[in-house]
């Protein structure tokens, strides 16, 4: 019988992931409404160290399956040693973030267990009748459809900053098992020969509490340097609308919006932004709106919870100048 809240736990560098700790602590709190237990599955190479977070965040039972094959994420190899976990262990359901891995990985193992999939969900509470209900976004954002499933396991990924992280537990204890590797050399058809990562000293933009983002009226990409001065003094990511991005100022990895990258910050700033639908799909769930745009009739001041009518150019730096005052009082 079908038993657990399964947490596929993402790694980089063996460093958890913080969406994978919100759902750890969003889990424990459904744990201990319905009596389920919560089991994390953490997968890599020399992982034997993350079982201690993993417990103090909320986890009845740590599943570890180290091999080198798993040292970095590839497709093949995690769907197969996950698809063969899950049909082991039974779980009720299986949490992934909505990460670019979550997004690679979660409909293959939908696929595979031929389950459904709740994606991209802002929202997740206790349920009597189904176990568990998703809220997700639809229609760029417009209205919200409520999940449920009867088929088991349920599956969803959930948008990173949808819960908050609650405070590590180290007296909790935890049954930590090891698990072998069990990979099909028909899923290893893509081997992983080297990974190049991109140094910045800024949170990742899909993780970050703080962002900040220019548009259109930056007017040019030698301009976001007043954003990045902005952002490195309150420890902010910098992003991008499309209109900045298709301009060629910003590359496509700092883009937010529909075909860019979804975010959920505390406070999102938008600089020279007029707030077009496909921007506003990326970002409607941030906390708090804070939008700069000298024109007052710009669509964005209908999502913003603060408004600010001016030149960016003028209010941006006076902002880091006051933000500066706080941090150093």
């Amino acid at each position: 019988m079908a038993k657990g809240i399964m947490i596929i736990v993402e790694q980089r560098n063996l460093q958890i992931r913080k969406v994978s700790l919100e759902l750890l602590s969003q889990a424990r709190k459904i744990a201990d409404a319905t009596g389920e237990p919560v089991v994390a599955v953490v997968l890599g190479q020399g992982i034997d160290g993350l079982a201690a977070t993993v417990t103090a965040s909320g986890a009845d039972k740590v599943i570890l399956i180290d091999d080198a094959k798993l040292a970095e994420y590839t497709t093949g190899a995690y769907t197969s040693v996950l698809n063969k976990l899950i049909r082991k262990e039974e779980p009720q359901a299986v949490l992934i973030g909505n990460t670019a891995v979550g997004k690679d990985l979660a409909p293959r193992l939908a696929q595979r267990l031929g389950v459904g999939l709740a994606s991209d969900c802002t929202g997740m509470e206790a349920d009597s009748n189904s176990f568990l209900t998703f809220k997700r976004p639809i229609y760029a954002g417009k209205a919200f459809a409520h999940l449920t499933s009867n088929v088991r396991p349920i599956m969803a990924t959930i948008r990173p900053n949808t819960f908050p992280v609650a405070a590590p537990d180290a007296a909790r204890q935890a049954e930590v098992v090891k698990e072998a590797a069990e990979i099909d050399a028909a899923d290893l058809v893509a081997i992983l020969k080297e990974v190049a990562i991109a140094a910045s000293k800024r949170p990742e933009l899909t993780e970050a509490n703080i962002i900040v983002s220019g548009g259109r009226g930056m007017k040019g990409p030698e301009n976001y340097n007043i954003l990045e001065d902005l952002a490195d003094v309150v420890g902010a990511a910098v992003g991008a609308s499309r209109a900045a991005v298709d301009s060629g100022w910003k590359e496509h990895k700092f883009q937010v919006g529909q075909t860019g990258k979804t975010v959920a910050p505390t406070l999102y700033i938008a600089c020279g932004i007029s707030g077009a639908i496909q921007h506003l799909a990326g970002m409607g769930s941030s906390k708090f709106i804070v939008a700069i745009n000298k024109d007052p009739e710009a669509n964005i001041f209908n999502v913003a919870d603060y408004g600010i009518v001016g030149d960016l150019f003028e209010v941006v730096p006076l902002l880091t100048e006051e933000f500066k005052k706080l941090v150093n009082e």
